[in-house]
């Protein structure tokens, strides 16, 4: 039997347009889904650094007490973004400082108080979810805040280090000299003019020394090394110890005079004679 053509033409177009339907809604469907895929893997994924970065090691109450209850002739304040430590007599050295990876800011008050009783302006920078690589430009700015300041350096510990020697590279015209806290700069600062620091502790189970003797070749070649006898990864800071740490033979408060004793030696005497004599003994 035979059909017009008209009538098979039609069921043609009646059949074409039910599988041009059909694959809308397939393509439809798919897109649908695959939207809601993302959603769950942005959902669990934020869930889970928020989960990391709430894990963080809070500063001691004995960290504390150098923000409350500073040393006579320093003044303790925050200004935006920052815990500013003064010296009551003015200062003509500053010194920027990056705190460690997921330690609360307030944990580095003992060293900064520290040095500013011995007259240099510090400037503790905080960092969103005390992480410094979510602000390694933390230091634009702060300069221009203090004009009073002749001399710039800029610090930190571990990976807030890591990111104060990016930030360095990048500005080393702007300061004089950098200090790490058992950190290691990952660029290549040998064409600058920077003095650098590097301090860590002997007892360090954090600290990376393959990676650290690598990066070495990017500091100048006249870098100044200070090993404290004793100190640990965790000690620069007042927060405790840290997971995968070693163990420390002195005290928090040892290494942290320690500590303020080298960097006093080489911001406000040069390197002199830090590397020849023993800055702990247990």
């Amino acid at each position: 039997m035979k059909f017009p053509a008209r009538i098979l033409l039609s069921q043609d177009k009646k059949f074409m347009k039910r599988t041009k339907d059909a694959l809308k809604q397939f393509k439809t469907k798919r897109r649908l889904a695959t939207i809601f895929i993302l959603v769950i893997v942005i959902v669990l994924g934020y869930n889970r650094f928020y989960n990391y970065v709430s894990n963080y090691y809070e500063a001691t109450d004995n960290a504390w007490t150098y923000i409350n209850e500073p040393a006579d002739g320093v003044t303790v304040e925050y200004v935006d973004n920052t815990i500013v430590f003064s010296p009551d007599t003015g200062a003509t050295t500053g010194f920027i400082f990056y705190p460690g990876g997921l330690v609360e800011t307030e944990a580095y008050a003992p060293l900064m108080e520290k040095l500013a009783e011995n007259g240099i302006e510090c400037i503790l920078v905080e960092m969103p979810y005390y992480l410094a690589i979510f602000d390694a430009n933390g230091a634009n700015g702060i300069q221009d805040e203090y004009p009073e300041i002749d001399n710039w350096y800029i610090g930190g510990h571990s990976l807030g280090g890591a990111m104060a020697g990016l930030y360095a590279e990048r500005h080393s015209n702007e300061y004089d000299g950098i200090v790490l806290l058992a950190a290691y700069s990952t660029k290549d600062l040998t064409d600058s003019d920077l003095d650098v620091l590097l301090i860590r502790g002997s007892e360090d189970g954090v600290l990376n020394m393959d990676k650290y003797n690598e990066n070495l070749v990017n500091l100048p070649v006249d870098y100044t090394e200070v090993i404290i006898n004793g100190g640990c990864h965790s000690y620069f800071g007042d927060y405790g110890i840290q997971a995968g740490d070693g163990t420390p033979t002195i005290t928090v408060e040892e290494q942290t005079e320690d500590t303020v004793e080298a960097i006093l030696e080489f911001i406000l005497f040069g390197e002199s004679d830090i590397l020849s004599k023993p800055l702990h003994t247990a």
